[in-house]
């Protein structure tokens, strides 16, 4: 893919720079799913959003290779690719209503998904599952996301919170920044990974007490509020390395 780094403000190419930055640590982690989940960013102080090129596997993305689209789906630079209507579905919703929201990022690992056909949903099990718990929604499944009418029960379903899990689908989060969407779903991956585990043990499992979920949820609140967002900021630099030593190429 050509470079766009002279065609685009220095916001929207580091915007863009973080995204595929993003998508590949997905690749890393094994989240991926081919090329059927989706990142997207926010260019901040526009209504216009980044997300990935149709049919490029995650770990092949770049910052120049990412799709540029308004709200209403249109692509906004010339691109060989098209974007996933499902993606824009539910991309599109959150970032229609949550001003507040720069990044979203949807999964289908096969642990969020077994947590997602559980009737009781995440369960109070261990550290992780705290700070998800503390802001968590659920939105049912109704089909591959390309009815546009989903839209409203989705965000209306979200509401202000930032962790989602699709029953039958898989998971979401939408936070402030690249860095801190990517950080919560970390956190919200190794929740459904330890709850699935330690399910398999067949063995009696130790909730986490109810007086300890409120005072988790009191601190992300106070969190979400701070100036220092849900700390993905301290995480990122040292997730870049990560990728400079074992995926570089991304910032192309």
């Amino acid at each position: 893919m050509p470079s766009v780094k002279d065609r685009v403000s220095a916001v929207e190419w580091q915007t863009r720079v973080d995204l595929a930055a993003c998508y590949r640590l997905i690749a890393h982690y094994g989240w991926d799913d081919l090329i059927f989940t989706h990142i997207s960013a926010k260019i901040p102080g526009t209504e216009e959003f980044l997300i990935n090129p149709y049919g490029m596997m995650f770990h092949e993305i770049t910052a120049s290779s990412l799709v540029k689209i308004d709200l209403a789906g249109r692509k906004l630079m010339d691109s060989p690719y098209e974007i996933n209507p499902a993606g824009y579905t539910i991309h599109s919703a959150v970032h229609e209503v949550r001003p507040d929201v720069a990044c979203v990022l949807h999964i289908h690992t096969p642990e969020g998904i077994a947590v997602s056909v559980q009737k009781a949903g995440l369960l109070p099990l261990s550290q992780q599952s705290l700070f998800v718990l503390a802001s968590l929604a659920y939105h049912p499944y109704e089909g591959v996301a390309l009815n546009h009418e989903e839209k409203a029960r989705l965000q209306a379903d979200l509401g202000d919170k930032n962790f989602l899990i699709l029953p039958n689908h898989g998971l979401l989060t939408a936070g402030g920044s690249i860095a801190d969407t990517f950080l919560m779903m970390f956190t919200l991956q190794r929740a459904c990974e330890a709850q699935v585990m330690a399910q398999a043990s067949g063995r009696e499992l130790i909730h986490i007490p109810q007086q300890i979920l409120d005072g988790a949820r009191a601190m992300l609140a106070g969190v979400t509020r701070s100036k220092q967002g849900m700390g993905g900021a301290l995480a990122w630099p040292a997730l870049l390395r990560l990728l400079d030593a074992r995926n570089p190429g991304y910032a192309e």
